[in-house]
């Protein structure tokens, strides 16, 4: 029986866990772990197996957190379940938005609801460091996979072009990390395979120089990832590195000065037509426990995988998202979960980008309003915000997940739908790539989708497509650099509830579009400069 690389995945994990502790080596993007050491040596690589458990350690270090998956911490500060990869992400790309707050009350991490983080954000440094370990990670497997240790080993030919596959599959989540890294937090150093392994200091580059070295490997990448649709389902292949390159082109005024619109299009254009398809299925089907069979999948080009069965991180990823959004009169039972945790709601601002709570315009507008007020008097009060229901832990027919406590729901990372919109969007900036009447039937196949009333080219504005954004991909880790791009995240442009600490809302300086580096990185690496304003 062939096991799906899914359980690979995260099995491997669960058995070698994610088993470092971040000291200043890896913060500097240079050196993997100590603990890391056993299953990254010679010895190790010895059993052919290994080269592919490596890889599935890259995939599944995208979504949990701490030692072996679990809540212990493994990195200073930062509790295991709050260090998960996709939960940091949500908490850095979401809470700053007018798409969510969070009621916690841990640590600094009522800051991020208000734009008001500092250099000692433990959020923050943890954002960086699981990137900076995941690179870290890559750049090891990189270094034991050369033709020349492969050789050594005597890695016969049929392994040896497989491992070539699962190279360039480690470099892809290697420019995903860096694009991450460079989207947040700005000027950040570049370590290779080719760096020395041992402590240095790692030289700070400018955001364009991280641009141009991830431009660089997203289009080698063309020469050597899989066609599409042919790799197991979760792995990356040649158009999820396209999709990355068009999102890095769509916000490369913000990364660079200079807009490149026309490649935005014409990418967009690959990937639409590149075999992966629109999912003509109901749009809560794209996010239910079973979205990576129930039709939705033809739309996934890259999703991070859950497995209730198979998966061992309680707070990580998926259990985060969506047992967070769950309390006051919600059932948790009938979002296929164990319990709630009081945590993640939305803003009023938000709510009013639907034509009401109740999903009857717009099916995308998942709010549970009973009990909730839409008003946010107190953040720290989880029945003040209506409550978001988008993800749930059952099937698209109702029938139960594996598991209550570790959902089955994939984390749709790039899809299809996106796609379209990025097309539109570089059509009414401007490409001439791109045309007009196509953009409006990409997005009018979206919107008939979501029941939502067809637009006709008139209606194709940058504020009409910021908003569709919001409506087609909200909590999907997109929404604060999306409003960074508009020129709305930051400033009076757009106000929302609590932007700037208070109730209604304030203008908010500029220099908050970039996130400060950690304080404790640059206690690690004093040859880094802060970003202004910190």
């Amino acid at each position: 029986m062939k096991i799906s690389f899914k359980y690979i995945s995260y099995f491997f994990l669960f058995i070698l866990g994610m088993s470092m502790t971040l000291t200043s080596c890896t913060d500097d993007l240079n050196v993997t772990p100590k603990d890391d050491d056993e299953f990254l040596s010679e010895t190790f690589f010895e059993d052919p197996s290994s080269y592919k458990q490596v890889l599935a350690k890259l995939y599944a270090g995208l979504y949990v957190g701490g030692n072996d998956g679990d809540a212990s911490p493994d990195i200073s500060g930062l509790g295991g379940d709050f260090s998960s990869y996709l939960r940091l992400l949500f908490v850095t790309q979401e809470l700053p938005t007018d798409e969510a707050v969070i009621a916690w009350a841990d640590g600094t991490l009522p800051t991020l609801n208000t734009q008001t983080w500092s250099p000692n954000n433990e959020f923050l440094y943890g954002t960086y460091s699981r990137a900076s370990y995941h690179i870290s990670l890559a750049n090891e497997f990189l270094r034991q996979t050369t033709d020349e240790k492969l050789n050594s080993r005597g890695v016969d030919a049929n392994l040896k072009a497989e491992i070539a596959t699962f190279r360039a599959e480690a470099r892809f989540l290697r420019a995903y990390s860096y694009v991450n890294l460079m989207d947040l937090f700005g000027n950040v150093p570049i370590t290779t395979e080719a760096d020395p392994v041992g402590f240095f200091y790692p030289v700070q580059k400018s955001r364009a120089e991280v641009f141009a070295f991830v431009e660089s490997e997203l289009k080698d990448l063309d020469n050597s990832l899989p066609n599409a649709r042919t790799n197991e389902y979760g792995r990356v292949d040649k158009v999820a590195a396209k999709f990355l390159l068009a999102q890095i082109y769509l916000n490369s005024k913000v990364y660079t000065g200079t807009e490149r619109n026309n490649e935005v299009a014409t990418l967009c254009s690959e990937i639409i037509n590149s075999g992966y398809s629109f999912a003509n299925v109901p749009y809560a089907y794209l996010f239910s426990a079973d979205n990576n069979t129930n039709g939705a999948q033809t739309e996934f080009i890259f999703p991070i995988i859950s497995d209730g069965t198979a998966i061992r991180a309680t707070g990580g990823g998926m259990s985060f998202i969506i047992h967070a959004a769950i309390g006051g009169s919600i059932d948790a039972a009938s979002r296929g979960m164990d319990g709630g945790w009081f945590g993640t709601r939305t803003r009023k601002e938000f709510v009013a980008l639907f034509p009401d709570a109740t999903a009857t315009g717009d099916k995308r507008g998942t709010f549970h309003t009973d009990g909730q007020a839409l008003d946010i008097t107190n953040i720290s009060t989880f029945t003040d915000g209506y409550a978001v229901t988008k993800y749930i832990n059952k099937k698209a027919d109702g029938s139960p997940a594996q598991r209550t406590d570790i959902p089955d729901t994939d984390f749709p990372v790039f899809r299809i739908s996106d796609a379209y919109l990025m097309y539109a969007e570089a059509v009414v900036r401007g490409a001439t790539t791109g045309n007009l009447a196509t953009a409006v039937g990409y997005v009018n196949q979206i919107r008939t989708r979501a029941e939502a009333t067809p637009i006709s080219s008139a209606n194709l504005t940058l504020d009409f497509i910021l908003a569709e954004r919001g409506r087609e991909i909200f909590w999907v880790c997109h929404r604060r650099t999306d409003l960074i791009r508009f020129g709305k995240f930051t400033g009076g442009s757009k106000i929302w509830q609590w932007k700037g600490g208070v109730m209604n809302g304030v203008a908010t300086d500029s220099y908050r579009d970039l996130m400060p580096i950690p304080a404790k990185t640059i206690q690690a690496n004093p040859t880094l400069k802060q970003n202004p304003g910190y």
